[in-house]
């Protein structure tokens, strides 16, 4: 069985059960019922997203993305179920199993990144389409897609080694995504790599069931807080 804690982070990977994917196919518009019920026959996993504001206690918000159309344009499922209808749920992938799914452009630049990341002892996962496609097999990837990529630093050391190497592997990877600090609240790297020089600065984060605006100080803040709880 799943923790509550996970099943509140977006982005984690949310396998049903059959309980779970007949609930979901009850609010699902009937236009989308066959996109969803492919989904269910493959048993790909839906992604936790942002919490409705009428989501309650017992249930947890997903979503599964189609590849984009012909216009580029990438339909959004919304779901909602049930605890009793999760199966498993996993962290986003690892950046070693998305590598082979990359366009032939990116893939040297993440087996280097993967080596720095690795020899460092971090880790750094990905979502988005690259994972997307990584996961069905379908195509997502466009010209102009990014790289989706969420860390969690353990501290601010790690945090201050991962955003210099995503600064630096960004001139040659379209690399995009999130640093998650340890409450769950998650603020943009490239943000944060402009912001983070006054603890002052605010950044927009996001969490389970909102946004907010939040100064850097109180972020970093939040490392303190956990190694004196531990």
């Amino acid at each position: 069985m799943s923790s509550r804690s996970e099943l509140s982070t977006r982005h984690a990977l949310v396998w049903l059960n059959e309980a779970g994917w007949r609930e979901a196919l009850e609010y699902v518009a009937d236009d989308r019922r066959f996109a969803v019920q492919r989904w269910r026959q493959h048993d790909w996993p839906a992604v936790i997203r942002r919490r409705d504001v009428d989501c309650a206690p017992g249930e947890i918000c997903l979503g599964i993305a189609l590849p984009p159309d012909q216009d580029g344009v990438k339909l959004r499922v919304p779901l909602r179920v049930g605890l009793q209808g999760v199966r498993e749920t996993r962290a986003p992938l690892e950046i070693a199993h998305v590598i082979e799914h990359a366009g032939s452009q990116w893939r040297n630049g993440l087996l280097e990144l993967h080596g720095d990341i690795t020899a460092q002892g971090l880790e750094i996962r990905v979502y988005g389409s690259l994972a997307l496609q990584a996961l069905t097999g379908q195509s997502y990837l466009r010209p102009a897609s990014d790289i989706d990529v969420l860390f969690s630093p353990l501290d601010q050391l790690q945090l201050e080694q991962v955003v210099s190497l995503l600064q630096q592997y960004a001139t040659r990877l379209p690399l995009d995504g999130e640093i998650a600090f340890p409450s769950g609240h998650a603020v943009s790297w490239k943000e944060w790599a402009q912001a983070c020089g006054n603890p002052d600065n605010r950044v927009l984060s996001k969490h389970g069931s909102g946004v907010a605006l939040q100064r850097v100080g109180e972020l970093l803040a939040e490392f303190e807080e956990r190694a004196c709880a531990a």
